[in-house]
């Protein structure tokens, strides 16, 4: 028996899971245990990066922490496609529409190309004037740089296979993307130290190789991808003839999507914005921030995948007129991730020189980052709480209301309190601002979940309509049908 037969006895096919009938728990642990073994693979492109990058220089992993809220700008707006796609895709199947399911996804697909080839041309050439703002080293800015520019070339890759992530995980199939984006990670862990160190015939490109690995590992994903995703062989399928921009289709995309970037560019901004508070401070302290925040986000991955999940269970029961189902689904998650993620966390403070020793040699950057984990990692149960609920509000539609509660805890009160407490107790005063900002999202999403404002809005045409959250004060750019 084959590895892909073992794994299609694991996790179930589309058609042998009903995520909206029966059980909650066997059909998300079918979405999300896959989802959590493709995060996983997809944050090994970055602690592979910072892993080998760590043994080469510290000023490349400096570098690093710095590219790393630019690429997170960049591609929020391949999020608020995927975010669209994705929904309209779960909806549509929820409500028994396959074919308004496959023409979304052909759309989806048709603008996230455009939109990478013009913000990969456009960041191209404003990606160091963009670094220069952080008003870090100059080798460092120059390190960052390189990296920058040979991403944002091929952004149409990461675009893509975001794309092809978003619709099938839509249509309820997790194990395609899983299996792909494996082969992408071996292909990174590879070329990384081959052409970062220069090993055999292979040119010593220091933080440049890990660039070039990282673009070639996705453009191979892609173009599996695009194969199977036109072949129709699992999931959702797309047509050429369907591609054709259709301009009030994308509209639509935009209409779902835009609130979904903004809720990605939010975050990305207040990592950058926080940048701006760290730099302040020695370089070893910039480095701590880039590993810390690169443990962080493997810790989360549980939340992350399970709030990929809860999205598409809550988008295919709001299509197909089962909210109750679909809140079942969202405070069950909820709660298990807030217990798992707690223990973990706090189990982790334990280990946390040693979990950050395993990037870096440097004593001082081992100090700074071990004391970053102390503060941030009992929280970590709080973080997936939030997230949680944010996906069932983007499963439903209100994208909006996502966004809101990213821009409450990340930018309205973490920044402040960062700015203040650093000022008071140092790079401490940083680490204390995340514990704050999980705390005030994750009871913030719990209480407006539990106002139910989410339960009307079918995008398929069969509820409320899109964005019928009117009376969200967090609504952010989508209109009202309320």
């Amino acid at each position: 028996m084959t590895l892909r037969d073992h794994l299609e006895q694991t996790f179930s096919a589309h058609e042998e899971v009903d995520l909206t009938d029966g059980g909650i728990v066997k059909p998300l642990l079918y979405l999300s245990i896959p989802l959590i073994i493709t995060n996983v693979l997809q944050t090994a492109y970055n602690v592979a990066d910072t892993f080998w990058l760590g043994r080469y220089g510290t000023v490349e992993v400096a570098a690093i922490s710095f590219a790393f809220p630019i690429i997170f700008l960049l591609i929020s707006f391949a999020i608020g496609f995927s975010v669209a796609g994705s929904v309209l895709v779960a909806q549509y199947i929820g409500a028994d529409r396959e074919s308004d399911a496959e023409y979304a996804a052909s759309q989806t697909v048709a603008f996230s190309v455009l939109s990478s080839l013009v913000l990969g041309g456009l960041g191209y050439f404003v990606v160091e004037d963009l670094l220069m703002l952080f008003d870090a080293e100059p080798a460092v800015v120059a390190a960052a740089t390189s990296y920058m520019q040979i991403y944002a070339v091929g952004l149409v890759f990461v675009f893509g296979f975001m794309m092809f992530t978003a619709l099938m995980r839509g249509y309820g199939d997790t194990v395609t993307p899983m299996l792909v984006m494996l082969v992408s990670v071996v292909i990174n862990i590879v070329l990384d130290p081959l052409l970062i160190f220069g090993v055999g015939p292979f040119p010593e490109l220091g933080i440049a190789g890990a660039a070039y690995a990282t673009i070639f590992a996705r453009g191979v994903t892609l173009a599996i991808g695009l194969w199977l995703m036109f072949r129709g062989y699992r999931g959702v399928r797309i047509r050429l003839e369907e591609m054709i921009p259709n301009p009030s289709y994308g509209a639509k995309l935009i209409r779902i999507g835009l609130p979904a970037s903004f809720e990605g560019a939010s975050r990305a901004l207040s990592i950058s914005l926080l940048l701006f508070v760290v730099a302040l401070f020695a370089t070893p302290v910039v480095a701590a921030y880039g590993i810390g925040t690169r443990i962080l986000s493997v810790i989360v991955l549980p939340a992350m995948a399970l709030s990929q999940g809860v999205e598409t269970m809550t988008g295919q029961n709001v299509g197909a007129g089962k909210p109750d189902r679909a809140a079942k689904a969202n405070h069950l998650t909820a709660a298990v991730i807030f217990v798992g993620l707690t223990a973990v966390g706090l189990f982790s403070t334990l280990f946390a020189e040693p979990l950050v020793a395993l990037f870096t040699n440097d004593p001082e950057v081992v100090d700074a980052g071990a004391t970053f984990l102390y503060y941030v990692a009992p929280t970590f149960g709080l973080f997936g709480a939030m997230y949680t609920y944010m996906g069932g509000f983007r499963g439903a539609g209100m994208t909006g209301t996502a966004a809101g509660f990213v821009l409450l805890a990340f930018m309205v009160v973490q920044i402040p309190v960062a700015w203040v407490a650093s000022s008071a107790f140092g790079p401490s005063g940083i680490w204390a601002s995340f514990a704050v900002a999980h705390l005030v999202g994750a009871v913030g999403a719990a209480l407006w979940f539990r106002r139910g404002t989410w339960r009307t809005n079918d995008l398929t045409g069969g509820g409320g309509g899109p964005g019928s959250d009117s009376d969200s004060a967090f609504d952010v750019g989508t209109p009202s049908d309320d």
